[in-house]
């Protein structure tokens, strides 16, 4: 049960939010629910749109992101995330079935994915707990501190939109996927 009044349509949104789910809308080709629930706060929805997107123009592939988007939403059991981002990971990210299904497992089938994602799980785990040797064992495989730090701000941005839909319960809008074991 959705346990915020998410809003039917952009014109049903706040005022203050249909400009940033218009442009939601012109570069996802629709508005998913996730962006219509933090509309009714501006000022969330704002400052979600606006680390997502610089993170978007970071270091990191598109790929590492979904990964990342992946096994995070796993470790939180959000199955909300779980189906965009196996949904974005096919179409965008070109991800196959087997890099999915690794990702959700905490793992990459690409060596220098792995690293990524087995920091990100283990940041995401142990929330930022992870000590000395874990960003070294991430940097010994090839990541810049540049890449280090924004898969730390992909856990967390991750994490964000992760709690909002399973404290939220925003309806799927996306095809759904199985539950597994937490990453």
């Amino acid at each position: 049960m959705n346990l915020i009044p998410t809003p039917a349509t952009l014109q049903d949104a706040p005022e203050g939010s249909r400009p940033m789910l218009d442009a939601v809308a012109k570069k996802v080709g629709r508005v998913p629910n996730l962006f219509l629930a933090m509309s009714l706060s501006p000022a969330a929805l704002e400052g979600y749109l606006g680390l997502s997107g610089a993170l978007t123009h970071g270091a990191l592939p598109a790929a590492t992101r979904e990964r990342i988007a992946l096994a995070v939403a796993e470790v939180n059991a959000c199955a909300y995330c779980l189906a965009a981002h196996t949904f974005f990971g096919r179409v965008s990210a070109k991800l196959d079935d087997a890099e999915i299904t690794a990702n959700r497992n905490g793992f990459s089938n690409d060596p220098l994915a792995d690293a990524a994602v087995r920091f990100a799980v283990q940041v995401a785990r142990q929330r930022g707990h992870v000590g000395d040797d874990a960003v070294a064992a991430v940097r010994e495989a090839g990541y810049s501190d540049e890449q280090i730090i924004e898969i730390v701000q992909h856990v967390a941005l991750n994490t964000l939109t992760n709690y909002f839909n399973v404290v939220f319960s925003t309806p799927l809008d996306f095809p759904a996927v199985p539950a597994q074991r937490a990453a």
